[in-house]
């Protein structure tokens, strides 16, 4: 029975995600540590308003896709249909693929005027045209991605991530060292080169791993199979290929079916998305300029602004690998449990996530209370990010439970509710951002975050906890 439990899906798959998102997290941490150090607070400001533009690009071309993706191939490969899931990745591709060249040419050719009036810091311009070539990349992988963790083969999307954020830090180091040998001044840009460069590795080993499937998987099937695996390919029309498929089998009319059940369910996750990543680019682009509303002036407004979101909350976010790993997971295998009936299984995940979350959270922040003021002074030589971390530490219990009970409530259908929690609390959040800090400063608005996280965790434990009580009203 333990071993049984040690080789389940969720625990295994858990386990890959959450030493390669330690590991990543790391490895990002001193990054930004190292960037910190040569760009100062100011540069550390710029570099994260550029932050919004990636989520919402990411938000319109692939994020609703790659989760469609994964629930279809999910239950394709459960029936071992292996030349449909293929087809679903590709025709999930074909779609997000388009979208992102369209999006990634508007933000080249139009980055001043999205710098200037969106981001309101020109500055940011040039790191705009820099990232906008990242954004096909990324869809290329996180389709990928989005099959492998269909199939839970969570190895590959760990791998890719790791060689992401690996290439994008190596890169940056060698950049640096190249510019202080030549005498030359190190500027912001390097570190969005090291993006580009970052998300090329990811995409590469992404595609090695999907070949070497399609080789794996194909010549272990059926001799019919087989050769419908010609079909998975865009390829032109042949003899051979008409010879093999009946008048039923057409692969445009399969292509377009696909395509069809793949938008919707991906259009209503991406519109979710987009709105949410809109909120809270809103509220990103929006923090320093009430900021010199509440008196500092533009480079200290971007200096507090660049310590908040460069070096306190990634500190915070630093455990959050675990409960990321396991929301990643939980949705296709609750969504599984809920559609075979398995009501107790639901209702184990429900009870289980709060629990454990809970546990990691109060861990969390009894730590980072007594540790964050130091933490702050030695990594980032800043009181003033000690001084964050103190009061970001209150809000891990209520975020490490929110982010799995959504993820549940997402794979149980309940996509709506979780979007109108998430709307509601950013809603609370730039209601501090607009009132809040040009009265008390960024205090007012870190103490929006904990609100609005203290409401977003309440919605979700009461939806979730109504449906655990009627799955054990089910199962008894």
């Amino acid at each position: 029975m333990k071993l049984q439990k040690l080789n389940h899906p969720l625990v295994t798959g858990t386990v890959i995600l959450t030493l390669t998102g330690l590991l990543s997290r790391f490895i990002g941490f001193f990054y930004r540590i190292f960037l910190s150090n040569v760009f100062g607070a100011e540069g550390m400001g710029i570099y994260q308003l550029i932050a919004p533009v990636l989520a919402l690009s990411f938000a319109l071309t692939v994020s609703g896709i790659q989760t469609a993706i994964s629930k279809y191939v999910a239950s394709e490969t459960s029936t071992r249909d292996y030349r449909t899931s293929f087809r679903t990745l590709w025709a999930g591709f074909l779609m997000a693929m388009a979208i992102s060249i369209a999006c990634a040419l508007y933000i080249y050719l139009f980055a001043d005027m999205i710098a200037v009036t969106l981001l309101l810091e020109a500055r940011t311009a040039p790191l705009l045209r820099i990232i906008a070539l990242s954004i096909p990349m990324a869809t290329v992988h996180s389709c990928i991605n989005g099959y492998f963790y269909g199939i839970r083969k969570t190895a590959i999307p760990a791998i890719s991530q790791l060689a992401e954020q690996i290439c994008r830090v190596g890169s940056v180091y060698l950049i640096y060292h190249i510019c202080r040998q030549h005498n030359m001044e190190p500027t912001i840009s390097f570190a969005v080169v090291g993006l580009v460069i970052g998300e090329s590795a990811s995409m590469i080993v992404s595609v090695i791993a999907i070949m070497s499937r399609a080789h794996q998987v194909f010549p272990a099937v059926n001799d019919q199979d087989s050769h419908r695996a010609y079909s998975l390919l865009p390829v032109r029309d042949t003899r051979r290929r008409k010879s093999q498929f009946s008048a039923s089998d057409n692969v445009p009319a399969a292509y377009r079916h696909i395509m069809g059940h793949l938008l919707r369910l991906a259009v209503p996750l991406s519109a979710n998305r987009l709105v949410i990543n809109l909120l809270q680019s809103i509220e990103a682009i929006y923090i320093p300029n009430r900021l010199m509303a509440y008196g500092l002036n533009n480079a200290d407004a971007l200096g507090v602004y660049g310590v908040l979101t460069g070096m306190s909350l990634p500190l915070i976010l630093f455990p959050s690998a675990i409960t990321n790993s396991i929301s990643v997971l939980l949705l296709p295998i609750v969504s599984e449990a809920d559609a075979s009936g398995n009501q107790n299984a639901v209702r184990r995940a429900i009870m289980t996530s709060i629990r454990y979350c809970l546990l990691l959270g109060c861990g969390c922040t009894a730590m980072f209370l007594l540790l964050g003021r130091s933490a702050g002074r030695l990594l980032f030589h800043s009181e003033l990010a000690g001084s964050f971390i103190l009061t970001l530490s209150f809000i891990c219990p209520f975020m490490y439970i929110a982010s799995t009970l959504g993820s549940i409530l997402n794979g149980l259908g309940k996509t709506a509710q979780t979007f109108l929690f998430s709307v509601v609390s950013l809603l609370l959040r730039l209601l501090f951002v607009f009132f809040a800090i040009p009265v008390y400063g960024i205090k007012g608005y870190l103490w929006g975050m904990l609100a609005s996280q203290m409401l977003q965790t309440f919605l979700c434990t009461v939806s979730a906890l109504r449906i655990s009580k009627k799955a054990q009203g089910h199962g008894c």
